[in-house]
């Protein structure tokens, strides 16, 4: 399937969310980033959850190959937030820095700092957190990368939320519809029809 997209012209993100330590990581680096590879997108997603460095050899090796790689940040499940939210510890020990969401926005944001137009390492931010990208502390325009926003369609996200979440960071969003456009099939040309309105409204609210 991947190759057969590829073939078409059509850019694919692996959804695949893999994050380990050592080894293993590197084994998933080389699975779905390595030229060559069966499993090999345009970019991948993975799970910094082990610590933002444990996803090094993904970096390291996406960089090296022309390849992106879109870090789980702000998650539209609502158990994201049991994670997401909470507050790293400060030099003293104290859990009242910076929200984990906003550390792993950094560690994206130091890794594409001198990319233009944008670097390679993005985030994925779900269209349905609301406000939790300003209560988090996270910055999205400084990520300078792009920003995978999940959630539209069935799981509640539009035009407005997209406009809502993002803000001004709207022009480095791809907005991506999954459920929303697969409940219109299996007609080919319902399902056709479905994309086609999902790529108007995610472009009429993602507009600079």
């Amino acid at each position: 399937m991947i190759a057969a997209a590829q073939a078409a012209g059509t850019l694919v993100v692996v959804d695949a969310k893999r994050g380990d330590i050592g080894s293993t990581m590197d084994a998933y680096a080389e699975a779905f980033l390595r030229d060559g590879s069966p499993l090999a997108g345009d970019a991948l997603t993975v799970s910094p959850y082990l610590g933002f460095g444990s996803l090094a050899p993904a970096v390291d090796l996406a960089l090296s190959s022309g390849r992106g790689l879109f870090v789980l940040c702000l998650t539209s499940n609502k158990e994201g937030h049991e994670v997401q939210h909470a507050r790293t510890l400060t030099a003293e020990g104290w859990p009242s820095g910076p929200s984990v969401a906003a550390a792993m926005a950094a560690h994206a944001a130091a890794l594409n700092a001198d990319a233009d137009p944008m670097g390679s390492i993005g985030l994925v931010v779900g269209t349905t957190v609301g406000d939790a990208a300003e209560r988090t502390g996270t910055d999205l325009t400084t990520v300078n990368g792009p920003l995978l926003a999940p959630g539209v369609g069935a799981q509640g996200g539009g035009p407005a939320e997209l406009t809502a979440v993002f803000g001004t960071a709207r022009g480095q969003v791809l907005a991506s519809s999954s459920r929303g456009v697969l409940r219109a099939g299996p007609d080919v040309a319902s399902l056709r029809r479905a994309a086609d309105e999902a790529v108007t409204d995610a472009r009429a609210a993602l507009r600079d």
